[in-house]
C-alpha cells in the first residue's frame, strides 16, 4: 500500500524520481529452516534475485513493473506461489531472469543494496523503507509509513510532507499505534 501511496499519489505532486530497493526478510531476519516464516521468505528472496537479474540487464526502469507484478499476484490474486517467468512475461521481459531465483550469486547484489538502506535507518526496522537526499544533502530514511489504504489525494500529499518532516527532523526516531484493520488493496492495478 505504501508503494500504491508514492507511486499513484504522491511521486507526480512531487515530482520524485523513484529507485526501488530490495529488503530481503530472509536476509534479514534469518529465520530457521523449520521456522512457520521460512518458506515465505525463501521464496520472496527467489524473486528479489529475479528482479535484481532483470536491473542487471535492463536497468533501474525494468524493476517496477516486475515488482508491481509481483503485488498484483501476491495481494490481489492471492497468488503466494508462482512461476517468476510467468511474471517476466507478463511484463515483456526477458523470461531468461527467472533462472536467477535459485541462484544465489545474486545474493551479494541484494545483500549489497539493502544495507545501504538499512544503513540510513537502522537495522532493526522492516519494510516499508523510504530513504531521500534532505534540502541540506544529507540522505535520510525512516521505516515506514505502513498504511491499510492509499488515502485521497489531498491526506496523501500532507501525510508525505509530514513524513519528510519527521525524516529530517533530528532526533526523531518512531511514530508507531497498533494496527487494527488488514490492507485493503483496491482493485487489481
Amino acid at each position: 500500500m505504501t508503494a500504491r501511496w508514492v507511486v499513484d499519489e504522491v511521486a507526480p505532486e512531487r515530482d520524485l524520481s523513484i529507485l526501488w530497493q530490495p529488503i530481503s526478510l530472509l536476509e534479514k531476519n534469518q529465520p530457521d529452516e523449520d521456522s512457520e516464516y521460512y518458506a515465505a521468505s525463501a521464496r520472496t528472496h527467489g524473486y528479489l534475485r529475479v528482479m535484481e537479474s532483470l536491473r542487471s540487464a535492463d536497468g533501474d526502469d525494468a524493476v517496477f513493473p516486475l515488482y508491481w507484478e509481483y503485488g498484483r499476484r501476491i495481494h490481489h490474486d492471492q497468488e503466494l506461489v508462482f512461476d517468476p517467468a510467468e511474471a517476466l512475461k507478463a511484463i515483456g521481459a526477458d523470461e531468461v531472469h527467472a533462472a536467477a531465483f535459485d541462484d544465489d550469486g545474486w545474493d551479494e547484489t541484494i545483500r549489497t543494496r539493502m544495507d545501504q538502506g538499512l544503513a540510513l535507518a537502522g537495522d532493526n526496522i522492516g519494510t516499508p523503507l523510504i530513504g531521500f537526499t534532505d534540502d541540506d544533502g544529507e540522505k535520510v530514511a525512516l521505516f515506514g509509513p505502513v498504511i491499510t489504504r492509499v488515502p485521497s489525494k489531498e491526506q496523501a500529499l500532507r501525510l508525505w510532507d509530514g513524513f519528510v518532516f519527521m525524516a529530517t527532523v533530528p532526533g526523531f526516531w518512531e511514530v508507531k499505534r497498533t494496527r487494527t484493520e488488514r490492507p485493503d488493496f483496491g482493485p487489481r492495478p
